[in-house]
């Protein structure tokens, strides 16, 4: 992990600070209702955060490696899966550089990690996935679409994620809505 990288300094003193405003301690539905329907297996759960969709694959039989570049939300997602008396392998890491990991894991999770990436760090987060993922493993991935944050371009379009992963996967599904005062994207993917 490169603690150089000044998004790694910026997201840490945030968690410092508590001004966490992506951190809603809430599964989103989406991912609910494909707990719902999935039999339980090996979950990575990329840009963990503090735990809280790890815990909540958890609670539901699956079998769940959290990754996150912030040591103190790392921290907080071990505390909260304790106090529930779950297993959750937690890792401080880099989501770009997953050789660290042993798969394969049978569904990846990535709400709002992905597209915080510099383009160099998108394709090798890819790369590891793919390398995770055997046939028949499905990808669910949120997205902000393109738009101007803070004075930053962020996000990434539909056209930047199909590039990314077909044809190593196939896109299932995909799902445009309103996050704040831009658009999101869920994407649903099954690798080949």
């Amino acid at each position: 992990m490169n603690i150089l990288k000044p998004e790694w300094w910026r997201f840490e003193w945030r968690y410092w600070r508590k001004q966490t405003p992506w951190d809603t301690q809430i599964t989103p539905p989406e991912v609910t209702a494909f707990l719902a329907e999935a039999p339980p297996g090996r979950a990575l759960d990329l840009g963990c955060g503090t735990g809280t969709n790890a815990i909540t694959l958890c609670e539901h039989g699956w079998q769940v490696t959290g990754v996150d570049f912030s040591p103190k939300a790392i921290a907080a997602g071990r505390r909260k899966a304790t106090r529930k008396n779950l297993s959750i392998d937690f890792h401080i890491g880099d989501v770009a550089d997953l050789s660290f990991l042993s798969g394969p894991f049978d569904f990846a999770l990535d709400v709002g990690c992905l597209f915080s990436l510099k383009a160099l760090d998108r394709e090798r987060y890819a790369a590891g996935l793919i390398s995770m993922l055997p046939p028949g493993a499905c990808y669910m991935l949120y997205a902000w679409l393109p738009q101007i944050h803070r004075g930053r371009q962020m996000g990434m379009s539909s056209q930047e994620v199909a590039a990314l992963f077909l044809p190593d996967f196939a896109l299932n599904r995909t799902e445009v809505g309103q996050d704040g005062d831009g658009q999101s994207a869920w994407y649903w993917f099954t690798r080949r």
